[in-house]
């Protein structure tokens, strides 16, 4: 979890195995206002996801991971169990399938950039849910 991050940030979730591309990831979420938490697999995803998702906003999720569920099926049941939840999925390999993601939920391949990830963020947050960087 990020000390620097402002005490009224909410918080992201990245979920990924790879951990520069994990690291990365919170780091451009940090510059975009988060505060993160953060998983190696889907199964320890779900763990912290049900423990705190009273504060988490934003799932940042890689789709191959080891342990029993992949990105797809960590969004699907985030979507299902905790709605208010933001949801983004990214992978360089493997691309959604009809069913794989939530509806609400945005696809962005690897490799990503801030800015990238900032668009999407923008889009997808509601202004309420916005840390101050991502607000117009």
């Amino acid at each position: 979890m990020s000390d620097s991050a402002d005490q009224s940030a909410p918080y992201a979730l990245v979920d990924d195995d790879d951990g520069f591309i994990r690291m990365d990831a919170m780091d451009i979420l940090q510059e975009a206002g988060f505060r993160t938490f953060e998983a190696s697999d889907g199964d320890e995803a779900m763990v912290l996801l049900a423990e705190r998702h009273a504060l988490i906003v934003l799932l940042f999720t890689d789709v191959q991971m080891p342990g029993s569920r992949n990105g797809f099926a960590v969004a699907r049941e985030t979507a299902r169990q905790w709605p208010h939840i933001a949801i983004v999925v990214a992978s360089g390999l493997a691309h959604p399938e009809p069913g794989d993601m939530p509806e609400r939920a945005r696809f962005i391949g690897k490799p990503f950039t801030a800015s990238m990830v900032h668009d999407h963020l923008k889009e997808i947050l509601p202004d309420g849910r916005k840390p101050e960087p991502l607000r117009d």
